[in-house]
């Protein structure tokens, strides 16, 4: 082998172990979870709604009448405080959202699915999209943020000596309520239903109230009917005034996502007309049903 033979040979395997490396890096990073993760459930289905990017934003697609529910994920091996809004107001006290309001404390790698408005430790009016104007934020005179949800997450101070034993230490799933500040709080109830729910236990369903009247409201979320969801109070101290992770995902219809250019549609006019739109037959034509 010639010395130029031997310095391609060598150039070679360079240029594949580089590639194998990167190739390596790539897959890290594909497969590398958040250390807290959220993602939207479709209740009715029990499927996890799929997350559009655009313009370095998270999108999903909800669908008017149909029941949702947050799904937090702890990664970590501590526990964590997550301050949860929808549509700009706190879910778990009512107030217009910021990051120094109490929120819901996930052990170590715990999951779970948080399905409402809190009102009460062992009661939650469930998420629900719904109209713009029958969002429970526009009810209350708060429309200016409809459309968007959002999970500030705070570690733990590790001084700390003295808490509550976490949930998995328990063997409980259901997530605790932390306060704003350290030890000593007193965290506020979720504000009162408006005086005429967009729908309640017994009555029509979210369906059928949402699909009565057509419209071109953008989705918000509605104060829906009352289900069990125990929780309960413990202490927890931040490690910092701000936020380790803050993590929004935006919401609307299918069709405005679409019309908005967040999803792209299989085929529009755009591309051109196609003069045959689904794949070529390479058979003969078959034969007609039988008869019954």
């Amino acid at each position: 082998m010639t010395s130029a033979e031997r310095t391609n040979s060598t150039l070679r395997r360079r240029t594949v172990l580089a590639a194998i490396a990167a190739i390596g890096v790539v897959g890290a990073a594909t497969v590398r979870a958040d250390p807290v993760d959220l993602r939207v459930v479709d209740r009715e289905t029990g499927q996890i709604l799929p997350l559009w990017r655009h313009h370095g934003r998270l999108y999903v697609a909800g669908q008017p009448g149909s029941r949702y529910s947050l799904r937090v994920t702890n990664h970590t091996d501590g526990r964590i405080l997550v301050v949860m809004s929808v549509d700009g107001v706190n879910i778990l006290t009512g107030e217009t959202a910021g990051y120094g309001q109490g929120g819901y404390v996930f052990g170590p790698y715990q999951s779970y699915d948080v399905s409402g408005w809190r009102k009460s430790t062992t009661e939650v009016a469930a998420f629900a999209f719904a109209r713009l104007s029958q969002s429970y934020a526009a009810r209350t005179g708060r429309p200016g943020d409809v459309g968007v949800i959002g999970m500030a997450v705070f570690t733990e101070k590790v001084e700390t000596p003295d808490y509550a034993p976490s949930i998995g230490a328990e063997g409980r799933n259901e997530p605790e309520m932390g306060a704003s500040g350290g030890h000593a709080y007193a965290l506020q109830r979720a504000a009162p239903p408006p005086a005429t729910a967009p729908y309640s236990a017994g009555a029509k369903s979210a369906q059928g109230i949402f699909r009565e009247k057509p419209t071109d409201e953008r989705l918000g979320t509605a104060h829906g009917a009352r289900e069990w969801s125990a929780t309960r109070f413990t202490d927890f101290v931040r490690a910092t005034s701000y936020p380790q992770w803050i993590r929004q995902i935006e919401y609307d219809t299918y069709g405005h996502l679409v019309s908005r250019g967040v999803i792209a549609p299989a085929w529009s006019p755009g591309y051109g007309p196609r003069p045959f739109p689904t794949q070529p037959d390479r058979g003969f034509v078959a034969d007609p049903p039988d008869e019954p």
